[in-house]
């Protein structure tokens, strides 16, 4: 997004109306995914979907080292298969978003839950936006990519290790016994396990973490 005008009318020194075709071949690539993943969502579960788009965000980036490195007739084509491939993986990455916020939090909680992403997402593009800008405009393209491409690792990686691969929505756990509106919350039919319960778990004032077990 930030670079597209810049490396099309810059770098290959095409004309303005080729900056469009550029960003379309990504927005292709994401309403092309926006449209096919719900149904799949239907039957598989969020975090595979989201870390192969990012994965796929990640090759992108790499493989646009290599795309800004080419020259000639061919770099165009390139550019455009890159963008095409990018818009895919951002979309795949994206799409479930909203699905996963919605059943990490209860319904009284999830305008503050949506809220605090809305404001987190935005604080990283008040970094990536202007980095992305001015390696571009210091260092070219090339580097350019590749530390995005690292950004997208680093991220990838933590979300593998901080998602479970095991992404119960019920959890097993106990309460402390003097919690506020701990009576009410355990006459809500919750299944019961000896001391402990089972339930959807959602952070909440009566859940302030996550069991030790998940």
């Amino acid at each position: 997004i930030v670079n597209t005008v810049v490396y099309v009318q810059s770098k290959l020194a095409r004309p303005s109306t080729d900056v469009p075709i550029t960003l379309a071949a990504f927005g292709f690539g994401s309403m092309l995914v926006a449209l096919l993943l719900p149904r799949l969502l239907e039957k598989r579960p969020d975090r595979p979907a989201m870390l192969i788009g990012a994965s796929i965000m990640a090759l992108g980036l790499l493989a646009g080292v290599g795309v800004a490195n080419l020259g000639g007739t061919f770099e165009w084509p390139a550019l455009l298969l890159t963008w095409f491939g990018l818009g895919i993986g951002y979309s795949m990455t994206q799409t479930p978003g909203g699905r996963l916020l919605k059943r990490s939090a209860a319904s009284a909680d999830r305008p503050a839950l949506f809220a605090a992403q809305f404001s987190l997402s935005h604080a990283c593009w008040l970094i990536t936006y202007p980095l992305a800008g001015q390696l571009g405009a210091r260092f070219g393209m090339a580097v350019t990519f590749g530390a995005m491409a690292a950004l997208t690792l680093l991220g990838l990686a933590i979300a593998w290790r901080a998602w479970p691969v095991a992404d119960e929505d019920e959890l097993a756990h106990e309460h402390r016994g003097d919690e506020p509106g701990l009576a009410d919350h355990l006459k809500e039919g919750h299944s019961l396990d000896g001391q402990r319960h089972r339930h959807n778990f959602n952070i909440d004032e009566l859940h302030d973490r996550w069991p030790r077990s998940h």
